[in-house]
């Protein structure tokens, strides 16, 4: 009797429980499903995962976790596979219909799909119920409610280059201008000069340690120490919301009221899974990526060893809230009217240094206009990679 050829695919992620354990989970137990195949997980920083071009790791790895703004240089490069020519149409429909808010298009360009979101994100709030407790706070609404709080020293919030432009994009799009929609700016200069002021005015009453913190540095500060009760915005992580994984769980909610535009409208965010153009095995990494995606994997191993779900249905599981002091239902509102980012193929150039001169601004002040002549520069010269 012949034994079975052995098959081997390698995959690169991220550094948290959030985008390693969970594919690692998968892997091992698809492995035992099908013990001719082994798939095996490397990992990189989050920075490295915004920034490092997928063309470079198209040669090296078979399987890909992505953000989302390099669709377009995807369906600029063919790079990675365009997934619906190999997936069933009724899996990708599926995917579509219970898609949690814009993230299964979100990979999509060029009318191909270029990953499939098995991890949603964007910025939402959270708290250390806690301490709002024994102080006698109520989570704020407004953001007069939230500048108080700030004054308090509870506030915390991520402030390197990457998270701070997504602010930018936050503070515009629920004023009522979405970035990067026109051909001659990145926004107007009443809607920019006020957000920049906005954001100024709120992080001057905030540790200047936020500079150099992501979401996970940000959460770590408010579960390991006692000093800070809330977060108004950082990319939501379901992990600091279960028992056993933080010192002190946090809860996390929908966002406040902007100055009465209504709830802040964060910019999306989330990981989507991509195979390879390059793969030599394209037949099995098609197989371990629908079952990655599928909604029973989704909303059970995936979810169970620190994954935070794509697919709506795991969001509105009862095992998943459960868990997770329903970080899901009470977060969902805020995907469902998230901003999707940009995907053209140069954007990628002009979010990977637009965010350091906002930052400058934030730190020390400085002339609004200026700033944003200087991201306009940057967004004309993207439009033209």
């Amino acid at each position: 009797m012949m034994s079975q050829k052995r098959i081997q695919l390698k995959g690169i992620t991220w550094n948290h429980s959030r985008g390693f354990t969970s594919m690692v989970a998968t892997a091992q137990r698809f492995s035992e499903l099908h013990p001719n195949i082994d798939i095996t997980w490397e990992k990189r920083s989050l920075q490295a995962f915004a920034d490092e071009p997928i063309n470079e790791l198209a040669k090296r790895f078979d399987l890909l976790i992505i953000d989302h703004p390099w669709a377009g240089f995807a369906g600029k490069t063919k790079v990675i596979l365009p997934l619906e020519k190999h997936l069933p149409k009724a899996f990708i429909n599926d995917l579509a219909e219970n898609t949690v808010g814009r993230s299964h298009e979100s990979y999509s360009s060029n009318g191909h799909q270029f990953a499939l979101a098995v991890d949603a994100a964007t910025p939402v709030a959270s708290s250390r119920p806690d301490i709002l407790k024994k102080k006698k706070i109520k989570l704020p609404e407004t953001y007069a409610d939230l500048l108080a709080l700030a004054k308090q020293g509870l506030v915390v919030m991520p402030g390197i280059p990457q998270d701070t432009l997504m602010n930018f994009y936050m503070m515009c799009c629920t004023m009522g201008e979405d970035v990067c929609s026109s051909k001659e700016h990145v926004v107007s200069e009443e809607i920019g000069i006020k957000a920049l002021q906005m954001l100024r005015e709120l992080v001057v009453e905030m540790d200047s340690q936020i500079f150099n913190w992501n979401p996970i540095q940000v959460y770590e500060a408010m579960t390991q120490t006692d000093k800070y009760a809330y977060c108004p915005w950082a990319y939501g992580y379901t992990n600091y919301s279960r028992r056993g994984y933080a010192r002190k769980p946090l809860h996390f909610h929908d966002m406040i009221d902007i100055k009465g535009f209504g709830k802040a409208v964060s910019t999306l965010g989330g990981t989507g899974l991509a195979i390879s153009a390059q793969t030599k095995e394209l037949e099995t990494a098609i197989k371990y990526v629908e079952y990655v995606g599928s909604e029973e994997c989704q909303k059970t191993i995936f979810f169970d060893n620190g994954g935070q779900p794509g697919h709506r249905k795991a969001w509105l599981n009862e095992h998943t809230n459960e868990v997770s002091e329903n970080f899901f239902k009470n977060t969902l509102p805020t995907l469902d009217r998230a901003f999707l980012r940009p995907r053209y193929n140069g954007h990628m150039y002009f979010q990977d240094r637009a965010g350091s001169p906002i930052r400058e601004y934030l730190m020390h002040g400085g002339d609004e206009k200026k700033l944003l002549q200087q991201l306009n520069e940057l967004y004309l010269k993207s439009l033209n990679i």
